[in-house]
């Protein structure tokens, strides 16, 4: 580092929580790189005067109409010269990660020693687009540090009003919930959809997302325009033996209070042996000499609760699919919206089954492009033309498995909080003295 470090007052306030700060790693940065220490003193300044000195601006590299977020300083002198030169340009590359997130300790260290050679040396695994986000590089740079990443066979993400990066969960090979393989549906419908991603032409972002089952770890159904969920449609297999160890070490008491009553629909009891129902579509586990754990499949609603406390305990159906949701996401026109269902169930296991996906995939999108307005997301058209005329559009019938919102709205706000602590407070105490 040939600078000298910037005095940070209000940034060192952000190391002083009982957390880790960002603040921690940009110091560290800037003791070998002087756009770090020139970043750092952007950042005190915008904190001081509560303003953000970033513009954007045009930066690519060649074949490409996005995946790479352009930043210039605005912050400059009175002969217009950027005030902290060594970060005036501070552009991010967007890449797309694998399938699942997979990497070896070596591919790691690899991006590291690219990005250092190249840029700043701060890497984000990963932004809220999924992709991997390389932050901090000089417009000269940018095209070699893609050449690089591009001949180990990374590709741009998206960015602007394009089909953008996709996510799916870890999947089969860490996760033994996983109903369908997430890495394939996601190759399928991204590899045969690129050009929408590297050439910006729809009204607006659109989204992909693959969760292996109902747990739903990369959030697809409220979070994606259109969400592959992994499900099943038989009976929850039981294990009965790992059923009986989790109950001997937690015991009958915990079953009751942390498995049973938790149930949202009531479709587990605790029964005697001798009263367990008979019939295809109920799974039992003897959980000790007495009693059974009954589960009555019909009125599962998958919201994997059980098998998450109990795990290797309870395990989804054999008989698996997907469902697929459209909508979803936290827009500013009609609010937070989560996927609608537009496939209930289909199997996804056969080359027959991936290409109806990829056709299916193809089909919204080119509805998307041809009817949505201009900063519209899929959820928002639909709202404006009605679901029945998007069904109709893609050419899908009518279902009655079809429901508007699988849950409620699970965001909780937190800005205005002290506001409404107060208002509450003064609530309670008007009522009291009234």
């Amino acid at each position: 580092m040939a600078k000298q470090m910037i005095e940070t007052p209000l940034l060192d306030q952000l190391e002083s929580g009982p957390w880790p700060s960002f603040v921690t790693g940009l110091k560290r940065l800037a003791k070998e790189k002087d756009m770090m220490v020139d970043l750092l003193g952007q950042l005190e300044t915008s904190y001081r005067t509560r303003k953000g000195y970033w513009k954007g601006g045009t930066v690519g590299v060649f074949g490409y109409g996005g995946g790479v977020i352009p930043r210039f300083t605005e912050l400059k002198d009175e002969n217009d010269q950027p005030l902290f030169p060594d970060a005036a340009e501070f552009h991010t590359l967007r890449v797309q990660p694998p399938a699942g997130m997979h990497y070896t300790s070596d591919l790691l260290r690899w991006m590291c020693d690219v990005w250092d050679k190249y840029g700043s040396g701060l890497i984000a695994f990963h932004g809220q687009s999924g992709d991997i986000m390389f932050q901090g590089i000089k417009t000269e740079n940018v095209q070699a540090a893609f050449d690089e990443l591009n001949e180990h066979g990374f590709d741009l993400g998206g960015a602007g009003p394009a089909l953008r990066t996709s996510m799916s969960c870890v999947g089969a090979a860490r996760c033994e919930m996983s109903c369908y393989d997430e890495a394939r549906a996601l190759r399928t419908v991204i590899n045969n959809n690129l050009d929408d991603m590297h050439r910006p032409a729809l009204p607006y972002k659109f989204k992909f997302k693959f969760s292996g089952c109902p747990n739903d770890c990369v959030n697809a159904i409220q979070r994606s325009d259109m969400a592959t969920i992994g499900t099943w449609r038989d009976n929850i297999q039981v294990n009965e033996g790992l059923v009986q160890e989790w109950v001997a070490k937690h015991g009958k008491t915990e079953l009751v209070n942390q498995v049973i009553n938790m149930c949202p629909t009531k479709a587990i009891r605790l029964v005697p042996k001798d009263q367990v129902a008979k019939g295809d579509g109920y799974s039992v586990a003897a959980v000790d000499a007495q009693d059974c754990m009954e589960i009555d499949n019909h009125n599962c609603v998958r919201c994997m609760h059980c098998l998450n406390v109990i795990p290797g305990g309870l395990l989804p159906g054999k008989d698996k699919g997907v469902t697929i949701l459209v909508g979803g996401k936290g827009v500013l026109k009609i609010g937070a919206t989560m996927g609608t269902v537009i496939i209930p169930f289909m199997k996804l296991e056969s080359d027959e089954d991936f290409e109806k996906l990829n056709e299916l995939a193809r089909n919204i999108l080119d509805f998307f492009a041809e009817n949505a307005l201009e900063h519209e997301r899929t959820g928002e058209m639909i709202d404006r033309i009605g679901l029945v005329n998007f069904l109709e559009g893609i050419g899908l019938d009518v279902d009655p498995h079809m429901i508007l919102e699988p849950r409620s709205n699970p965001y909780v706000r937190t800005d205005g909080w002290d506001e409404e602590v107060a208002k509450w407070n003064e609530r309670k105490a008007a009522a009291k003295a009234g």
